[in-house]
């Protein structure tokens, strides 16, 4: 006889992968958590520390302190290691290979590829990205709205127009919160960029699919 247990597996594998991500959308390069949160992901330069002078190190160390010092939110930091993929570099030689007329050009370039392909796969060549993520929550003022806003009956749905002018307002102060991370970032030789909607969802896909590397996203539908 089958048991209970049996019955459960299909319905429980069946539930989406998203149901466990904490993101609602990437709205305007903003990731919207599903818990109202707002993130801005800023891609940042990197510096060869070691290469500097130990005054030049001193001075990093003391600025990018001062910027610590100077944020009155938290902010996060990570670093995404990727192995190098080399195919559109090749792709590209590949091209003008088959555009090549002359014979000894077309044996070099032949040549080369190999060299390249080879070189790769024996030195496991990684890149590394730096990023920052910035957030902002919107808080619940108490002495405004007063203390039934926090129960579930005190709350109203909000139309779209008021949802939108919402959104609007909060984003106004995550780009604040931004600019003072770029600016203080920038003190300290960092350059900074935001990533925009595509790159964000880029990003995310490519974080959550570890197991996909090297294969393309899939289109959204």
């Amino acid at each position: 006889m089958p048991t209970k247990t049996e019955d459960k597996g299909p319905r429980a594998s069946a539930r989406s992968t998203q149901e466990f991500l904490p993101v609602s959308e990437v709205r305007d390069g903003v990731i919207v958590l599903k818990d109202g949160g707002l993130r801005a992901i800023l891609l940042a330069s990197s510096i060869n520390f070691a290469l500097k002078s130990e005054d030049e190190q001193t001075a990093f160390i003391v600025q990018f302190q001062n910027f610590l010092n100077s944020l009155d939110f938290s902010v996060q930091i990570f670093v995404q290691s990727r192995m190098l993929d080399i195919r559109p570099y090749v792709a590209t030689l590949e091209a003008a290979y088959k555009e090549q007329l002359d014979d000894l050009m077309r044996i070099q370039i032949r040549e080369y590829i190999e060299f390249v392909k080879s070189f790769t796969e024996a030195a496991n060549i990684m890149t590394k990205n730096f990023f920052v993520a910035v957030p902002y929550s919107a808080s619940i003022d108490i002495t405004q709205r007063g203390p039934l806003a926090l129960l579930p009956f005190g709350k109203k749905k909000k139309g779209s127009e008021e949802a939108n002018r919402s959104f609007e307002e909060q984003v106004t102060q995550l780009e604040q919160r931004v600019s003072i991370v770029q600016q203080g970032l920038v003190r300290t030789g960092v350059r900074t960029v935001q990533l925009g909607t595509e790159e964000a969802i880029e990003l995310l896909y490519k974080m959550f699919n570890p197991g996909e590397e090297g294969k393309p996203m899939p289109l959204q539908k």
